[in-house]
């Protein structure tokens, strides 16, 4: 009866967020609260509750305080040059181009947001793309693939879901899967570089002059779902209604090559007053100890997140308005993530204290051919491509990767390498429907999303294979 109402359980909650019937908040506490009741256990939900909520705090007090550091560094103009240099670099060649859209794409999702992260990327790249007429779902497809990979990163979401859904240290699940993740980077890169080179030939090579002097694509409207809100900030932009960001939509053709350059930094606008130029190898340094002490494990990296983002608001905005002004600003996101952990703290509780998750998992052992036992890293891996694409992080991670747990511990396999394994797929989930982040990317690049997914899709899959490759051959899982 615990594994029918086990997978009862979970089925209703997957089937109501996919079906946006009730948000993933309400649907972690509400369905698993009801169920709990139905297995005759609901004296004991709220223990089960309290015990989930303290060992999820240090989870979401990373997540919280990565998303404010992440927000203040972006705020201060820490990426501004960067985006800066990438533009320069990519000048009018096709291959350039593509390939510093992955390494724009690739920077910009340190910040652990992937709307953050195709916001600035498709509004500094989509000009250049436009003028030169190449492929818009060239830049969505690299740049969505790039945000999968970098998306593992601790606060990124995936990872704090697996060690939350598995009650583990995210840096023991992350620190060791670091060159794994690093192959698929790569991989990332030359299919940039692959891409960018048939762009290349189909184009050719322009001067930065014959750039310049081609007119521009008149402004179409997307038909696909969820491009309103892109477009309108885009067209904005390119009417001239934005600041600084937007004139390269429509320059001047004898503007010449010094027009392009002050024009070209279309991400972030350069005359917004959070930027403390003054300070920029302050907080380039600091980022770099930051990740570095992450890395070699010096403190837990809730306690690192939350001096590095004391210290960055108390140096960047010394005045108390300011500082609860970046609070404020990034406090929608911050709220989402951290109630999203806490209300996973109610679905995880009733799965493990009922015993709902012991009865499940052993129906899964005795499905699982003895031979495949104690390959469960591997099988969780391959799993991982399908069952997050098809369904949210959110029912993946907190509803089916602890019966993968528990299967894979009666065979002797690790929960830390199942939760490796488990990230393999978020190369691919990052264009999956179910993600919104990925609409503001197609709605800002004018691509109908069923143009992004037949482009994306094969790439994405090869590279989350290179990943769990890369994770066997380095003896990561």
């Amino acid at each position: 009866m615990l594994t029918i109402l086990g997978f009862a359980m979970i089925a209703t909650f997957l089937v109501l967020i996919m079906t946006k019937k009730m948000s993933p908040i309400a649907a972690l506490v509400l369905i698993p609260a009801l169920f709990c009741v139905a297995v005759g256990q609901g004296a004991q939900l709220g223990d089960y509750v309290i015990e989930g909520v303290g060992n999820l705090a240090p989870t979401a007090a990373m997540l919280m305080f990565a998303i404010v550091y992440f927000g203040v560094m972006i705020d201060v103009g820490l990426f501004d040059p960067i985006v800066r240099g990438i533009l320069k670099f990519c000048r009018a060649d096709p291959m350039r181009i593509v390939v510093g859209t992955a390494v724009l794409a690739a920077i910009v999702s340190l910040d652990g947001d992937g709307s953050t992260t195709f916001m600035i990327t498709v509004s500094a790249m989509y000009p250049l793309y436009k003028r030169l007429k190449m492929s818009l779902v060239v830049m969505t497809g690299v740049a969505a693939t790039a945000n999968g990979v970098m998306n593992t990163l601790p606060w990124g979401g995936p990872t704090a879901r697996a060690a939350t859904a598995l009650k583990l240290d995210a840096s023991e699940i992350f620190v060791p899967m670091i060159p794994a993740l690093a192959m698929g980077l790569l991989a990332v890169f030359v299919l940039a570089y692959v891409l960018g080179l048939r762009e290349r030939k189909r184009l050719g090579t322009l001067t930065l002059d014959e750039a310049l002097a081609r007119e521009p694509e008149p402004e179409t409207v997307s038909t696909g779902a969820g491009g309103t809100g892109g477009e309108d900030r885009l067209r904005k932009r390119t009417s001239g209604g934005g600041t600084g960001a937007g004139a390269d939509a429509a320059p001047d053709a004898a503007a010449g090559p010094a027009a392009e350059e002050d024009d070209g930094f279309q991400g972030l606008d350069p005359d917004r007053p959070t930027l403390r130029p003054k300070l920029y190898w302050f907080n380039a340094g600091l980022t770099a100890a930051l990740l570095t002490a992450m890395i070699m494990e010096l403190m837990p990296i809730p306690v690192l997140f939350l001096l590095g983002a004391a210290l960055a608001l108390t140096v960047n905005f010394p005045h108390m308005p300011d500082q609860r002004a970046r609070i404020a600003a990034h406090a929608d996101n911050v709220l989402n993530v951290s109630g999203m952990v806490f209300a996973a703290a109610v679905f995880t509780g009733v799965l493990t204290g009922t015993g709902m998750v012991e009865h499940m998992a052993d129906w899964v052992v005795g499905t699982v051919p003895d031979a495949m036992g104690p390959h469960m890293a591997i099988v969780t891996g391959l799993l991982s491509l399908p069952l997050t694409y098809f369904m949210s992080n959110d029912g993946f991670y907190f509803g089916v990767l602890p019966v993968l747990a528990e299967a894979g511990a009666a065979h002797g396999v690790s929960p830390l390498e199942i939760a490796r394994a488990s990230l393999a797929g978020q190369a691919l989930h990052m264009s999956s429907p179910l993600v919104p982040a990925v609409y503001v990317l197609v709605g800002m690049a004018k691509v109908e999303f069923g143009d992004h997914t037949r482009f994306t899709v094969k790439w994405a899959v090869l590279t989350s294979l290179v990943v769990l490759a890369a994770g066997v051959l380095f003896g990561i899982m």
